[in-house]
């Protein structure tokens, strides 16, 4: 059974776009998430993920909690995301205190269009999945 992993695609509605949050690793773009730990239900893994990565806590999932799943990557892990939208609070990297530095690099707030460019083909799904949803 692959290992899971719970995160959050955060929208932001602007006057005249939606923007979506993503997170940079190194090169590497994806939205807040991390490990199910065994304690806990997927939807609890992905907010508290939101928070220590972000610092967001205020995620209004007025979408219910659907989600979606990416296909089985790297070592056997699938990453499920809900739909939160998250309209005020300041984005911080705060400190991993297992790692002694912040989890990411860098985010942005970002129109489909360019969240679609940096997104890895694996995460552009989920990205449409979540602009199709997020538009209703």
């Amino acid at each position: 059974m692959p290992a899971l992993s719970a995160g959050v695609v955060v929208v932001r509605h602007y006057p005249s776009q939606r923007r979506y949050l993503l997170l940079r690793a190194y090169r590497y773009w994806d939205f807040p998430k991390g490990l199910v730990e065994a304690h806990e239900l997927p939807l609890q893994a992905a907010l508290r993920e939101l928070a220590e990565e972000t610092g967001l806590h205020d995620a209004d999932l007025r979408w219910g909690e659907h989600y979606r799943e990416t296909e089985v990557y790297g070592r056997g892990k699938v990453a499920r995301y809900y739909l939160a939208a998250c309209e005020h609070g300041d984005v911080h990297l705060p400190v991993n205190p297992e790692l002694g530095r912040p989890e990411h690099h860098e985010f942005r707030w970002l129109n489909h269009a360019a969240a679609r460019e940096l997104l890895v083909a694996r995460l552009q799904p989920i990205l449409a999945w979540a602009h199709a949803l997020a538009g209703q």
